[in-house]
């Protein structure tokens, strides 16, 4: 029986507004709490930055949590319980973190070794609970989004999805402006900490609220059927047999590569675009800033167009082609900029761009949740967010670096070819993903599967 009815646009917005608080938290999370614990406090920033990466290293859960959702219904149902408690996990690690943070600041300021151990260790661990609570609610909603759509639906989604993620950031951004408007100059940690941690409770309360209404009744009961002992449809797969399947797909390795040459093709330039419009173009600070909002408003229209319009019409395996040959043009577009330095130019490529990464992100999303089993459809879209948390943190790593031996290799005189260097190996990273994307087939993934399902279940059956 088929339980995928074509969703309204009411309730597929309702559905996105999870995805616009997680977006708006996010910014809140690791963007204001960066600067307060760097700027204001004074923190070192390895101390920051290794942090808050341990929130990216909990990105293997994700697979875990997947095979959870697809194997354990709370209530009947497999996914929303899931969704509700990741919300409520990351919710209060963004509250508790706050006043630990100012714990943190005592501890450094006293400069006693054991203090400062428990309270960096004890900063870590909030991180990284925090990291797998949001593991733990965004693997389940990706998989809903497949249980509840059909294929050719599937690219509406994910641009109202995508499009809404992009709303929260900006809607985060500003909330942390009007909050943070009368701390200016004020690096008083009592002051500090009473008015964030007051903000952080609104925050994660309505956040909380809000993922409550979106997921409210959205998800139809699970309907247990009666199974024959020999029945391979209706057999549970556990995880252990879950990444046996993953791992004997070919299709699957090629599709992870991919997502990682992609993600990582796409965010190489993000540690270092600001950098790049002052040292080459000698943009103020007030300039600067403005570059990823360029870059963000051409990724919503490009991921609403993609969604709407493009994939529907040229499918999604052409639409990601012609989206990664977009980003690969923008790359050259970018260095050429440079060449003339002229600022206008700058910004009128960061809209091509940004287009371009809507247009890809939205088939390439669409073309992930098609990749999938609707047996082990949680732990696949685990595997996938975790290529695509790897490559991001590998982009913020290596974008940096890579700047610094092109600084290296061309001299401190000329910032331009260091930062030509890095934006080079960013169009040889895409010019990859295309030619891997070229190998990726949605027919021969499901032949795999559906063949390493039945020998999994012939083996048990002998054994």
């Amino acid at each position: 029986m088929n339980n995928k009815k074509s969703l309204s646009l009411i309730t597929l917005a309702r559905y996105s507004l999870f995805q616009g608080c997680l977006g708006c938290l996010a910014v809140i999370f690791a963007g204001m709490l960066n600067r307060v614990m760097i700027s204001e406090l004074a923190f070192p920033a390895l101390l920051v930055g290794g942090g808050l990466a341990f929130e990216q290293l909990m990105a293997p859960s994700r697979v875990f949590f997947g095979n959870i959702s697809d194997r354990w219904p709370i209530n009947g149902k497999k996914r929303t319980p899931y969704i509700l408690l990741g919300a409520l996990g990351f919710c209060a690690m963004a509250i508790i973190s706050v006043p630990f943070i100012f714990i943190t600041e005592k501890a450094l300021s006293s400069g006693e070794f054991f203090p400062i151990v428990f309270c960096s260790i004890g900063l870590c661990i909030i991180f990284s609970l925090y990291g797998l609570a949001v593991s733990m609610a965004t693997t389940p909603y990706l998989a809903l989004v497949i249980d509840l759509t059909t294929e050719e639906k599937r690219p509406q989604a994910v641009g109202i999805i995508w499009c809404m993620l992009t709303i929260g950031i900006v809607v985060g951004a500003i909330s942390i402006s009007i909050a943070t408007k009368g701390l200016d100059g004020v690096t008083d940690p009592m002051v500090l900490e009473k008015v964030l941690t007051r903000f952080m409770v609104w925050v994660s309360g309505i956040v909380f609220c809000i993922t409550v209404v979106a997921c409210w009744n959205i998800e139809p009961k699970q309907i247990k059927k009666l199974s024959s002992n020999n029945s391979n449809q209706n057999k549970e797969i556990g995880f252990k047999e879950a990444l046996e399947i993953i791992t004997s797909s070919r299709q699957i390795k090629i599709f992870f590569t991919f997502l990682i040459l992609y993600t990582l093709g796409l965010f190489l330039q993000d540690p270092i675009l600001e950098s790049y419009g002052a040292e080459v173009f000698n943009l103020p600070i007030s300039q600067t800033t403005l570059l990823n909002a360029f870059w963000g408003v051409g990724t919503l229209i490009g991921l609403l167009i993609g969604g709407l319009w493009i994939t529907p019409k040229l499918g999604k395996l052409a639409t990601s082609r012609l989206g990664c040959w977009m980003i690969l043009s923008s790359l050259i577009l970018l260095i050429l900029s440079g060449i003339t330095a002229n600022s206008n130019g700058l910004f009128g490529v960061l809209v091509i761009f940004g287009l371009a990464a809507g247009i890809a992100t939205n088939s390439a999303l669409s073309l992930m949740l098609d990749l999938t089993l609707p047996k082990i459809a949680g732990t696949l879209v685990g595997v996938w967010g975790l290529a695509q948390a790897l490559s991001r943190a590998m982009g913020k790593i290596f974008g940096g670096g890579l700047l610094d031996l092109g600084r290296i290799l061309s001299g401190p005189e000329n910032p331009f070819l260091a930062f030509s260097f890095v934006f080079l190996l960013e169009i040889l990273v895409t010019a990859l993903a295309i030619l891997v994307l070229n190998k990726v087939s949605v027919k021969r993934f499901r032949e795999e599967t559906s063949v390493s399902m039945e020998n999994l279940f012939l083996a048990e059956i002998d054994g």
